[in-house]
């Protein structure tokens, strides 16, 4: 993929930059989300609670204005997060807010949804 800014990224429709967070998350092997004194960043839609999840540093730290301005954003090792990040989500009944940007949440999928997309296949 080729560099884009940020800024053209984040004008990317929520699908494209699933797409994106993939590519970006494979190539880099971190995930990105944001934290505070309390822990992680927790976003709440009608019907289900979402951690937001970003593919760079960059990306998540233009999440951290107003209400979210003392938040500072959190590497997670990709081996880490499939390890015991997804679990621990599907335990807690979270779902993913996958690079959400101002004005757009971004797509909300299970966690087991996006471990699918970044890890390889594996042949039986």
């Amino acid at each position: 993929m080729s560099k884009k800014t940020l800024a053209q990224i984040t004008a990317m429709t929520p699908e494209a930059r699933y797409d994106y967070l993939v590519e970006e998350v494979k190539a880099n092997q971190e995930i990105w989300t944001l934290q505070d004194v309390d822990g992680c960043v927790m976003l709440t839609t009608e019907d289900e609670d979402c951690i937001p999840m970003w593919p760079s540093e960059e990306a998540a730290a233009q999440w951290a204005v107003d209400e979210w301005k003392d938040c500072e954003p959190l590497s997670i090792p990709l081996d880490e997060w499939l390890e015991r990040w997804v679990t621990g989500m599907e335990d807690d009944e979270l779902l993913v807010a996958v690079f959400p940007v101002q004005d757009d949440l971004g797509v909300v999928v299970p966690p087991w949804d996006l471990e699918g997309r970044i890890k390889p296949k594996t042949r039986h």
